[in-house]
């Protein structure tokens, strides 16, 4: 495909950022915005000039649409995403690219039918120095890998649980995981890209500071298959809001990073070696939208595939089996 990508944004909550962003990145164009939001969906089609549509099935049968970026609620993304395929738009979804496994798997494969480009949208990939900490790990500076610690602690009062579009979609276990399906998603994302698959994992959940379905809590022991430990620790209860922290020890140094800043980098043969010594791709695209006109136009792979998406799916709703067994669960 030659020329500009025509884009529609399905949703006004992070749709609206994602609207911008097609709206301003070069090779890229807004065509419609997709909403029943009565109060933001129509100051988003002023703002820049965009169709404003409420029938997703009408958006759909539009030939000057060439992508759909998915922003509903989270146990939506792949039906939405499938639709959308089948219809021959390339898609995009915002994180996690499911709440389950299978509709992950039938989303991947309506993408390989329909021979279009399926993409994830995790921020954290488009960030350099979480490429130069990937680098950094695989290069073995650090060594053998044997323990890694993922700890959130991040605040969401009950409004945020009880707002959205449709309203306390977040709080309902069939559109909702909670504090590790929709927050931690990005750092297990994050934990598994930069140190390798997941064999098994054994976890506990639980909801203490909020009126909802799913969980406000999460703790899992984690094996990976490099025969390296971890631990994952999700909350958003803690108040105030503590932020994200990852610890990485290997046998011949550590490296921990808060909030994409690097806190500390040290190795037995080098007391402060820099992380810049690893190169960064200058063609990194800066966020989504970059990234689809990307691969739409010269065939290259997103950063975040539908395969890759799928992994940290399958990480947490692994962590939400073991709680509910009590069974240690191998992926």
């Amino acid at each position: 495909m030659a020329g500009t990508v025509r884009f529609a944004i399905v949703g006004t909550g992070m749709g609206s950022d994602r609207a911008r962003k097609a709206a301003s990145t070069p090779g890229a164009a807004l065509a419609a915005v997709c909403t029943l939001d009565t109060e933001r969906g129509p100051k988003l089609a002023e703002e820049f000039g965009c169709d404003l549509v409420s029938d997703y099935d009408e958006l759909l049968r539009r030939s000057d649409i060439d992508a759909v970026g998915v922003m509903t609620p989270s146990g939506l993304h792949c039906d939405f995403a499938i639709r959308a395929l089948k219809a021959g738009k390339h898609v995009f979804t915002t994180k996690p690219m499911d709440i389950r496994v299978d509709k992950c798997d039938g989303a991947i494969q309506s993408a390989e039918e329909a021979g279009r480009v399926l993409a994830v949208d995790f921020d954290c990939r488009y960030v350099p120095v979480n490429h130069r900490i990937r680098q950094a790990v695989r290069s073995g500076k650090l060594g053998n890998i044997f323990l890694s610690d993922l700890r959130m602690k991040w605040y969401r009062a009950q409004s945020y649980y009880d707002g959205g579009v449709p309203a306390g979609w977040r709080s309902r276990l069939e559109t909702e995981g909670g504090s590790a399906a929709n927050q931690a998603v990005h750092f297990i994302d994050l934990l598994q890209w930069w140190l390798g698959p997941v064999k098994s994992v054994q976890g506990r959940m639980g909801t203490f500071a909020h009126k909802i379905e799913t969980e406000d809590n999460t703790n899992a022991l984690i094996a990976f298959a490099n025969g390296g430990w971890g631990m994952i620790q999700t909350s958003t209860s803690a108040y105030p809001d503590m932020g994200t922290v990852i610890e990485i020890n290997g046998d011949k140094g550590t490296l921990a990073w808060k909030d994409d800043k690097i806190t500390l980098y040290q190795t037995m043969e080098e007391e402060f070696p820099s992380l810049e010594d690893f190169p960064v791709d200058p063609d990194l695209p800066k966020n989504i939208i970059e990234d689809m006109v990307g691969a739409i136009t010269t065939g290259r792979t997103p950063m975040c595939p539908p395969e890759e998406g799928r992994k940290s799916v399958a990480i947490f709703c692994a962590i939400y089996e073991s709680a509910r067994t009590g069974k240690a669960i191998e992926l």
